[in-house]
């Protein structure tokens, strides 16, 4: 036990370190404003867990620690309107596309007019341009925010009833309670994409697919997520399945795209392609020290070496799909991930935040999955089923979990 107690309080103790850091170095308010309230709120969660008794330190410490990373934060922003710009952005793109039927400006002047994402990132900003920001119940329920974090949730829920304790752990973290609280655009389609390895590895390509045509639908960089869904089923369900998914995957992103790229193509590919790489009109602002980002800044060889390392390790990851291709979510994540972070850090632009994704992606595949207990008659605790590994491999590859063909 008291080991236990030790790893949860070094935990604790660990986030708190890394949240008390933002107040210090941070030059965003709303990234130091989290700071302060996350590490306070980690540093009481490891004294409960210190000075309670062990059955009580992990609930509460757990609570404790939700309150000052997420909830306070996460209310003292949305209430009074600040975040970093992406919130902005993602409400002024619903009501751009309720107004005009696109979610692009047209002349972007400013950096902060520019909407680096797929059409139906917009889609999350509806509450606001609905509720509009007067009284603080429109602006609670308004904020962006809010609804990234349901989207993200809920399909960490679905991907397989991971153990409450684990998803709350996942969430309290610096990983995701840092951009829960201050962007959240990111994780709807982090959500989207665990969800649609969680269904192929279950040999469901239809609904896998249908996931990963939201998650294509708002950023393109969950584009690769296809390519390893479909390596996950063609290894374990076979390549009608892969097909299948890749299929269904491709159609809904055409048809949640299409009519708005018909509708304003110019300034859907000015903003959504070019001005992420750096060959927007105006200079990105991910502009963090990384190896492709240095590479780039040395001029166009730098920048063509840059490409050509991206493109490397883009077939380098892809021939690992064909040779050795994954055969369970969790091994579908972590190439997932790896691919992503070698794209973040080879690319002529990005940024550290970038890398929360894999690490997240990573993270999730190895949150354990509630117990699964002995049927209701049986009263003798010697019959409980012990628990399985994530996701549970209770059917055959080449059917559903009820056992139909999927």
């Amino acid at each position: 036990m008291f080991g236990r107690r030790a790893g949860w309080c070094a935990g604790w103790l660990a986030a708190a370190v890394w949240a008390g850091a933002f107040p210090l170095v941070s030059a965003l308010a709303p990234h130091r404003g989290w700071g302060t309230a996350a590490a306070t709120g980690y540093l009481a969660a490891a004294f409960a867990t210190l000075v309670l008794p062990w059955r009580q330190a992990r609930p509460v410490s757990a609570a404790v620690a939700t309150a000052g990373a997420v909830v306070v934060p996460l209310l003292g922003l949305a209430l009074t309107g600040q975040g970093q710009s992406e919130v902005a952005v993602i409400e002024r793109s619903a009501a751009l596309f309720l107004e005009h039927g696109s979610p692009y400006l047209a002349d972007p002047r400013s950096v902060t007019d520019y909407t680096p994402y797929l059409p139906a990132m917009a889609l999350l900003g509806l509450p606001r341009a609905l509720l509009g920001a007067d009284g603080w119940p429109a602006r609670l329920l308004g904020d962006a925010r809010l609804w990234c974090a349901a989207v993200f949730l809920g399909c960490l829920w679905a991907t397989g009833r991971p153990h409450r304790r684990g998803l709350a752990l996942l969430t309290v973290s610096p990983l995701v309670a840092l951009p829960l609280c201050v962007s959240g655009v990111d994780l709807p389609m982090t959500g989207l994409c665990c969800l649609a390895l969680a269904l192929a590895a279950r040999g469901r390509p239809g609904r896998a697919g249908l996931a990963l045509a939201l998650a294509c639908s708002l950023k393109w960089t969950a584009w690769p997520a296809v390519a390893v869904a479909a390596a996950l089923l063609a290894a374990t369900t076979g390549r009608r399945a892969a097909l299948r998914a890749t299929a269904v995957a491709v159609a809904g992103t055409a048809a949640l795209v299409l009519p708005v790229a018909l509708r304003s193509p110019g300034p859907l590919l000015r903003q959504v392609f070019a001005f992420p790489t750096g060959r927007g009109g105006l200079p990105t602002p991910a502009g963090s020290p990384l190896p492709g980002r240095l590479l780039a800044d040395l001029g166009p060889a730098g920048r063509y070496a840059s490409v050509a390392l991206l493109l490397l390790a883009g077939l380098g990851v892809a021939g690992s799909l064909a040779l050795r291709p994954p055969r369970d979510a969790a091994g579908a994540a972590d190439r997932l991930a790896l691919g992503l972070c070698l794209a973040f850090l080879l690319a002529p632009a990005g940024r550290f935040g970038y890398l929360a994704l894999p690490l997240v992606l990573v993270v999730w595949a190895r949150v354990p999955a509630a117990p699964r207990t002995s049927p209701p008659y049986s009263t003798d605790p010697r019959t409980e089923v012990a628990p399985t590994p994530w996701p549970p491999l209770s059917s055959s590859p080449m059917t559903s979990p009820h056992g139909r063909a999927a």
